[in-house]
């Protein structure tokens, strides 16, 4: 187990390191090779050519692409100074460099939005994993029934609608119409927990109905199959009790698929949900990207990119480990 734990962070670590040397050239190597100057993209279009030159020295794009990289990645683990000839100034680790638009650090930035992502994420994951991991397994027992069906057609409305609909629908029914809940206007959870949960559920449960419908065909389709094995013939043969055959024997061989792609999806979104985060207003690594790239804001491009890609590898190490805690003919070597 130890073996595999390090084994995974080495892998954790390589992934990462091809992952900043592809999006490094991409973003900074890629622009220069093509003519494009990334001290203009940083000075805008009102400078002059000292202007320019300056901000290539202090910023270090008159270095070789390969010394530049060399000192992002040193920038990350223990910081770097940026020398503007007449004043030094010193980004502490993690340094992911300035915004290009802003000049604000770019790891500032992120922690700032980091928490409305988080919560987005995180409580939308709760309830798509819930709703439908149960919707499914219940479709299955069902099958061929109206309970079935109807499970059915809500789950293929759930997957077929898009979320900028269903974002915009949601408030509509429950805020304009009923007037159960207000309107989404996020609020930092340390500042006022009812504001921040009654500003989430309506993000929470659009996110959330995209992904469970998903997860209630595929936990269904699952089901039906791990239901027709011969050791769940053996299992109520052996005279389990119904209850216990599906909790101990099928939902377990069920769960595998459904933890494997649910690493995937939370690692992604955990990179920024940028549609639910555009549609209902919300200033999380989303939007953040979205804005980055409209601008050319290339090293805030490069800090998102890589906390999305740390997300993914991370989750799905996590995921490999409850594979033997799920179904104990797994065996992490």
């Amino acid at each position: 187990m130890l073996v595999y734990l390090i084994r995974r962070l080495f892998n954790v670590v390589a992934t990462l390191l091809v992952v900043s040397v592809v999006t490094f050239g991409i973003f900074f190597a890629v622009p220069k090779i093509t003519g494009s100057d990334p001290a203009l993209m940083y000075a805008g279009r009102e400078t002059n050519e000292t202007a320019l030159a300056g901000i290539r020295v202090k910023m270090g794009f008159d270095k070789p692409i390969s010394e530049q990289y060399l000192t992002f990645v040193k920038g990350i683990f223990v910081g770097r100074d940026y020398d503007g000839g007449t004043d030094v100034t010193h980004c502490a680790a993690p340094c992911f460099g300035y915004s290009f638009k802003t000049e604000a650090p770019v790891w500032e930035t992120m922690v700032d939005r980091m928490p409305v992502t988080l919560s987005l994420a995180l409580g939308a994951a709760v309830i798509w994993v819930i709703a439908g991991v149960a919707t499914g397994v219940v479709s299955a027992l069902k099958r061929r029934t109206a309970i079935d069906r109807t499970v059915m057609v809500g789950a293929l409305a759930g997957v077929s609608l898009p979320i900028f609909f269903t974002g915009m629908v949601a408030p509509a029914i429950f805020v304009y119409s009923l007037g159960w809940l207000d309107v989404s206007n996020y609020k930092p959870l340390t500042e006022d927990p009812v504001a921040w949960l009654n500003s989430l559920i309506l993000p929470w449960v659009t996110l959330a109905f995209l992904f469970a419908a998903t997860y209630a065909r595929i936990t269904r389709a699952t089901m039906l199959e791990v239901l027709g094995e011969d050791y769940i013939r053996t299992a109520r043969a052996k005279g389990l009790k119904e209850g216990v055959v599906i909790r101990k024997h099928a939902l377990r061989s069920t769960l595998t698929p459904i933890v494997t792609m649910f690493g995937l999806d939370l690692g992604g979104l955990l990179g920024g949900a940028v549609l639910t985060e555009t549609t209902f207003n919300f200033q999380g690594l989303g939007t953040a990207a979205v804005a980055a790239i409209g601008q050319g804001d290339l090293p805030v491009i490069m800090g998102v990119t890589l906390l999305a890609a740390l997300f993914v590898v991370m989750a799905n190490l996590i995921v490999d480990l409850l594979y033997a805690v799920i179904d104990p003919r797994v065996r992490l070597t």
